[in-house]
């Protein structure tokens, strides 16, 4: 888990280096030219592995497939236990794409298209929608990719 971990810190910090800021309003004013998810498409899709990894999503899902008959290390746990554990899981996938979104697709910031009033009301929105495309990425890769085995994990990291 830190190799996962350490190519997640470093895709930030190379975010935090060239907005020159660790606030999010800053960040994602940085971004008014140009997102930063088009210069730098490989450090968002290095980031994008690695939330994979550490949401515990399929390719990647590895506790999980310690017991394929049952959910694995979920066979302890019943009803109210087992949907914390959903919620959890499910809750920090919204999390990782709001901060993916934030600070690769430039937050709540769209293309002057409309007059500024009308772009202010319109801000969480927008920030909505890119959440929920990022969301769409972690079912599209669930359902397209399958399982790694712990050797071809180990040879990818």
């Amino acid at each position: 888990m830190i190799s996962y971990e350490l190519t997640l810190s470093t895709s930030i910090i190379i975010i935090i280096i060239l907005a020159g800021t660790l606030n999010y309003t800053s960040l994602i004013e940085s971004q008014q030219a140009i997102w930063f998810i088009v210069p730098l498409l490989h450090v968002s899709i290095i980031f994008f592995i690695s939330i994979l990894a550490e949401t515990s999503r399929t390719p990647f899902d590895l506790q999980e497939a310690e017991s394929e008959l049952v959910a694995g290390f979920f066979v302890e746990h019943s009803s109210v236990p087992f949907v914390f554990f959903f919620l959890s899981e499910y809750s920090s996938i919204v999390l990782f794409s709001c901060v993916t979104s934030i600070l690769f697709l430039g937050g709540y910031s769209f293309p002057e298209l409309f007059v500024n009033d009308t772009i202010i009301n319109l801000q969480s929105i927008i920030l909505g929608v890119k959440t929920c495309l990022i969301c769409f990425l972690f079912v599209w890769v669930r359902a397209t990719f399958p399982r790694l085995r712990y050797d071809q994990l180990i040879t990818l990291c």
